[in-house]
């Protein structure tokens, strides 16, 4: 997916008191940011923010931070906090793969996986949020009994993603095909800017809930 730069962007980041800078030097630290001590759940990839300010906005008893590597949507969701700031949301800038870099082992609550970029080529299957390898260091920072959800319209990376949840030993909790023909499952559902576009366009949503094991 290609990305338009937006000029500045990094810059204004880097001024903002919205996002945690030079976040590896923060691991352990991390609860400084929040004004309440309460459990944390993380989105990674969050694009331009909506599902992860809605939902923040939404349980004010759970604190989130929303991980966006490409500055030019990142700087979309600091700009949606600057018109109405959240206690329990902030954000980091820097890449999935450093995410035991920054975050303490049993730390996080909960993570997010929404509409993440498929990386169709196979040779490049690592690089998958949902790969073993990802699910290796989302075991690292979970605790005992976290979840992951994972959203997606891309039969082809949710069919891989099922393999390595099978393969990694993670615990299936929930899994559809459809999520907006289960009443149940989409009770409560939050849609992504790509979710509520993909929807429109008849496109079913893929979603599963696994346990770290």
């Amino acid at each position: 997916m290609r990305l338009k730069n937006v000029p500045g962007s990094k810059e204004y980041i880097a001024a903002s008191d919205f996002v945690i800078h030079d976040e590896t030097e923060k691991k352990g630290k991390i609860g400084e940011y929040f004004k309440k001590d309460q459990p944390l759940r993380i989105e990674i990839g969050m694009g331009k923010g909506q599902f992860i300010y809605e939902t923040a906005s939404r349980n004010p008893d759970i604190n989130y931070i929303g991980i966006e590597k490409y500055s030019s949507v990142l700087l979309r969701a600091i700009q949606k906090m600057e018109e109405k700031p959240l206690d329990n949301l902030i954000f980091i800038r820097m890449d999935a793969e450093e995410i035991t870099d920054v975050f303490m082992d049993g730390e996080v609550d909960r993570i997010y996986l929404n509409f993440s970029d498929p990386w169709p080529k196979d040779r490049h299957a690592k690089r998958r949020l949902e790969s073993r390898q990802f699910l290796e260091r989302y075991s690292k920072i979970l605790k005992d009994g976290g979840l992951i959800e994972f959203k997606t319209d891309n039969n082809d990376l949710f069919d891989f993603a099922l393999e390595e949840v099978e393969a990694a030993g993670w615990k299936m909790l929930e899994c559809t095909r459809d999520l907006h023909s289960d009443a149940r499952l989409c009770e409560g559902n939050i849609m992504t800017e790509y979710e509520a576009k993909f929807s429109a366009a008849g496109n079913p949503i893929n979603k599963y809930i696994i346990q770290k094991p």
